[in-house]
């Protein structure tokens, strides 16, 4: 009866990893849309970081999981998160994510882990700059811009 089924709260990689999970979902939850931006940065960073480890250690499936992983953040998440209305600048940005996504999947395909580096390193002054607006008004969430 129970010896087959596995657990819905059975995390891969153990109990360390469920509460990991607990937290970034708590975290999600709780974020303005300054943070959430933020969390996709450190998501793509992540799995780009674990797809150059798969690829030392000649992990194809976990380079293929965490490259995937990384193109999806930039597809479904940075480049939907842009504001069409954002003239320039998120056309540009817009840009750059496609090009990363072409990157990653070229990367993916060759197990070419400068083609990540290359991406890492376009991703870095986008990040910064991002971080370094935290405490701006733009940072600040949408319903209390509105109340003001």
């Amino acid at each position: 009866m129970y010896g087959t089924t596995s657990s819905p709260f059975a995390a891969r990689g153990g109990s360390a990893n469920l509460y990991a999970k607990v937290g970034l979902e708590t975290d999600v939850l709780a974020a303005n849309p300054h943070r959430l931006v933020s969390l996709l940065f450190d998501g793509a960073n992540d799995a780009m970081g674990q797809a150059i480890q798969a690829i030392r250690n000649r992990d194809v499936e976990l380079k293929t999981r965490q490259l995937q992983r990384a193109v999806r953040i930039f597809d479904e998440g940075l480049r939907a998160a842009l504001d069409p209305a954002g003239g320039q600048v998120a056309a540009d940005l817009r840009d750059l994510y496609a090009y990363i996504c072409t990157r990653l999947t070229q990367a993916n395909l060759r197990s070419d882990a400068a083609a990540i580096e290359e991406c890492r390193r376009l991703l870095a002054p986008i990040q910064d700059a991002w971080q370094g607006i935290a405490g701006s008004p733009a940072a600040a969430p949408v319903a209390a811009q509105r109340a003001a």
